[in-house]
């Protein structure tokens, strides 16, 4: 009797083995929403699990400057479309005309708040039945072979015939033993000329070092190394924050738990040598009187505190805890920078000081935005590596689930004292197509998103897909998630549906259900540019 007392105490005490789920979504970034949703539409009992208290990614926490202004829009259909034409008309309810029409795929900039975005992704998952937990950091994996049975978080074990991961950093793929890499790979190892070590931007002609000749704060090496080669860094993360000017809204940014002037030596003898610089941080006008402010790609300093993101993906849920304050307070003490220091041309204090956080958004969260805009992390090793060539000049693919049309362009990953001067590394300017405002479009194959059936074969990997830091660097995009995304949950809904494994799912099938869901899967003919009139020689 004792026994059986002590048994049924045993399982009492240990977390509850939930119902199994056709589906779980683990990462409620906007490529995780959209693949949930897109599931479920499919019939789908889905699961979406996300690891903290915030559910919309990016697009709900900050980024309200659509990166489809850089895109061929019109191959941007399904849920992306969707979310921004409820998007259009949760203000018009209001009786607020915005400046752009989504029916119109021009390269307009579309915008929005915050909280509308977060209010029209929160009605399209209950909408869809979709059931979310959030705070459900990864605890474990536990697998049959190669097939996940289930995830474990603080809520017990949640199992799924099919899984997604949809988190930014890959942590599902890398906790379930697939393949994957960090970083950016040589310009050898795929023939990528943009891979490397990457200079485009000028040698500012200051001194990085101190009196002592040790590098001041904000330098992250002093040896530039070999062009060809690769290199272990990430491209910087930043905060995409929420701003206004009108005094009825405005909140004061808050003040730093610690300001030390000389933190920002370097950026001081930067105007002074350039004091004509433009503002650091780049501001995108928004609905109500409100600014979406981000790292300027361009700008030698800004948002993005760089050599800071590399230890993120490895970290676990504190020291990732950590590594967000630090961004965090980087970003309070540049604002008192920018606002009192002297250096620090006039017109530059004034701007900067006329801001503040919105009082209106991220209440819970004393208006700071509760999501770190995380560019990159790992990659997975799937089973088609998309590089520099897919995006240039080899666009077509025999599988595809998305076109993908956004520059290739990346931020800052170093920034190096050299003895005559100091100079920003990794970043890679936009490459447009000539003569048109967004990238080449090419296609996402199928086998990007899906691991080797050797390591897993009920898993897609939609956000930390398989490619190359050159590749990624256009695909890292919210509009290219979304659409990966949406496509990923109605694979996983008929893989689930069919009892097959990832690898083995019929393609021809697939296609019918994301045409079927508004996807589109043919690479766009553009209409030709204008020509410009031929010059004639005046008579003399």
């Amino acid at each position: 009797m004792r026994l059986l007392l002590a048994l049924g105490l045993l399982l009492l005490a240990r977390p509850a083995r939930a119902a199994e789920d056709d589906v779980i979504v683990y990462g409620a970034t906007p490529g995780g929403f959209c693949a949930a949703i897109a599931a479920a539409r499919e019939g789908a009992k889905v699961l979406l699990l996300e690891p903290s208290a915030h559910v919309g990614g990016v697009n709900t926490g900050g980024l309200s400057f659509s990166d489809s202004n850089q895109t061929v829009r019109s191959t941007l259909l399904g849920l992306f479309e969707e979310w921004h034409q409820r998007i259009g008309a949760d203000y018009a309810a209001r009786g607020v005309k915005l400046p752009y029409d989504v029916a119109v795929k021009d390269n307009a900039v579309w915008t929005y708040e915050p909280h509308v975005a977060a209010r029209v992704t929160d009605a399209m998952l209950k909408e869809a039945g979709v059931k979310i937990l959030t705070k459900q950091p990864l605890e474990g994996v536990e697998k049959n072979g190669a097939r996940i049975v289930g995830l474990r978080t603080s809520a017990g074990l949640h199992t799924a015939k099919v899984f997604i991961d949809a988190t930014y950093e890959g942590d599902l793929m890398a906790r379930a033993g697939v393949v994957w890499h960090i970083g950016r790979e040589s310009r050898d190892e795929y023939g990528e000329s943009l891979a490397g070590r990457q200079y485009p931007k000028q040698k500012l002609a200051i001194n990085g070092f101190d009196a002592n000749g040790l590098p001041l704060p904000l330098i992250t090496s002093l040896r530039p190394g070999d062009d060809q080669a690769g290199e272990e860094t990430v491209m910087a993360y930043s905060f995409r924050l929420c701003l206004t000017k009108n005094p009825a809204n405005r909140v004061p940014f808050p003040a730093p738990k610690a300001y030390d002037p000389a933190r920002f030596e370097l950026v001081r003898r930067y105007f002074q040598k350039y004091p004509d610089a433009p503002l650091p941080w780049d501001l995108y006008p928004l609905p109500g009187g409100k600014f979406d402010a981000n790292n300027g790609i361009g700008k030698m300093f800004s948002m993005g505190l760089v050599g800071e993101a590399n230890g993120w993906c490895a970290s676990d849920p504190a020291g990732r805890a950590k590594l967000w304050e630090k961004h965090k307070q980087y970003t309070l003490e540049f604002y008192q920078f920018l606002t009192t220091d002297d250096a620090v041309p006039a017109k530059i204090r004034t701007t900067m000081a006329e801001l503040g956080l919105c009082r209106d958004e991220f209440v819970e969260t004393e208006h700071w935005s509760p999501q770190l805009y995380v560019r990159e992390g790992r990659r997975m090793d799937g089973r088609y590596m998309l590089t520099q060539k897919d995006v240039l000049s080899d666009p077509k693919k025999d599988d595809p689930i998305a076109v993908s049309s956004f520059p290739i362009d990346s931020h800052d990953c170093r920034r190096i004292a050299l003895p005559d001067g100091v100079i920003n590394e990794g970043t890679i300017m936009p490459v447009h197509v000539p003569g048109r405002r967004h990238g080449p479009a090419y296609h996402i194959p199928y086998r990007a998103i899906t691991p080797s059936a050797s390591e897993c074969t009920n898993l897609f990997v939609p956000v930390a897909l398989s490619a190359t830091h050159v590749a990624y660097s256009s695909v890292r995009v919210e509009p290219t998630w979304m659409t990966i995304g949406q496509s990923a949950g109605i694979a996983a809904a008929l893989a689930a549906k069919d009892g097959v494994s990832v690898q083995a799912l019929d393609y021809p099938k697939l296609r019918e259900r994301l045409l079927a869901q508004h996807q589109v899967l043919d690479l766009p003919v553009l209409p030709p540019l204008p020509q410009s009139k031929p010059k004639t020689n005046p008579t003399k």
